[in-house]
């Protein structure tokens, strides 16, 4: 069982009521009696009920780090800032280019310029994306390494953005040594992940996020998933609790101005994870066949995990199945409230 506990009292979660931010924080705390945390979160894509705001340990401060009111209040007394705040996803970046640069690109720079003289600063852990360096191809399945050079054709603005944060995050730890610390996730799943969450994005995939939390949905309502291309692509599904113990191991043993996979190490196909959530669910559920979506090209790929397990010590532990069980526990006893979250953008859905 990785060590997850810090020797440190002040940590500050950006995006920290977010889907993985708020898995994050609840495990710090738990773990951290002494520590305080501070999340930072616009509600974009969150929402607060996924904090625990009755702990006197935890400040929430609504608004973005782009804004200068709010990056004022982060002082040179920090031992750790966690990074997580994002423009939710390829296709809400696709349908809005300029709002994925505000949110994503310009907050991750407007962060990094803000605490680079910090000295209190022990490391800034970065939430980068596997697919901004996979390979992008429907082959068979490469273990992607920590490689430093990306192809220059990328699917979405999304993805464009979380690598530009990774080439910042080498920049200032190079121009001004920042101990930054840069974590490749893969798809990650598991409680907490709530349809709908936050604000209306332009398009469904504000309510339908992630396959995982939309599959699972829907085979708990006995609604056929839908298949692009098949399903024949394949990820790397890394549980939350993973994730979260990965970013602590980034943080206490991460070396300033590295990279580091966090992920599973396999790989198994979107047909392949449909079927295990309908069985998982007891559903009824068919799959539904549809066309290749015409912006993706990312098929088959997952992480490799031999750099993680040997620097930092991280190797996930929960198995997919097992991993599977507890989302469709959670989302069924959690269902009343992901529907009403969902019903927020009811209106948009319709049109």
């Amino acid at each position: 069982m990785f060590q997850t506990k810090f020797n440190t009292s002040k940590v500050i979660v950006v995006g920290g009521a977010g889907f993985v931010g708020s898995n994050l924080v609840k495990m710090i705390l738990q773990n951290n009696p002494s520590t305080h945390i501070t999340v930072i979160d616009n509600l974009m894509s969150a929402e607060k009920e996924n904090l625990p705001l009755d702990n006197e340990r935890l400040t929430f401060i609504h608004g973005s780090i782009a804004e200068q009111h709010v990056l004022e209040q982060i002082k040179d007394d920090v031992d750790y800032i966690f990074h997580l705040a994002t423009y939710h996803g390829n296709q809400s970046s696709i349908h809005d280019p300029l709002a994925d640069h505000a949110n994503n690109t310009y907050t991750t720079l407007r962060l990094m310029d803000w605490v680079k003289q910090f000295n209190s600063l022990k490391k800034l852990v970065y939430s980068s994306a596997g697919c901004s360096v996979a390979e992008k191809t429907f082959d068979e399945a490469k273990a992607t390494t920590e490689q430093e050079f990306t192809s220059i054709k990328h699917d979405s603005p999304y993805s464009i953005s979380k690598i530009i944060g990774e080439f910042y995050a080498v920049y200032y730890f190079n121009q001004h040594q920042l101990p930054t610390v840069r974590a490749r996730f893969q798809n990650v799943y598991g409680p907490g992940e709530v349809l709908g969450a936050g604000q209306w994005r332009g398009t469904p995939a504000t309510v339908w996020r992630n396959v995982t939390p939309t599959f699972i949905y829907k085979a708990i309502k006995n609604i056929n998933l839908p298949l692009e291309n098949g399903g024949v692509a394949s990820r790397d599904f890394i549980y939350v609790d993973d994730i979260c113990r990965g970013l602590i191991a980034c943080a206490l043993n991460g070396k300033a101005g590295e990279v580091y996979n966090l992920a599973s190490g396999k790989d198994i196909t979107i047909a392949e994870w449909a079927t295990s959530i309908v069985e998982t669910a007891g559903s009824t559920s068919k799959v539904e066949l549809l066309p290749k979506r015409a912006w993706d090209n990312s098929g088959k790929r997952y992480g490799s995990t031999e750099k993680s397990e040997k620097e930092i010590g991280f190797k996930a532990e929960v198995d997919y199945k097992e991993g599977l069980q507890k989302v469709v526990s959670w989302t069924k006893e959690n269902l009343a409230r992901i529907e009403a979250t969902m019903q927020k953008h009811e209106q948009h859905l319709s049109h």
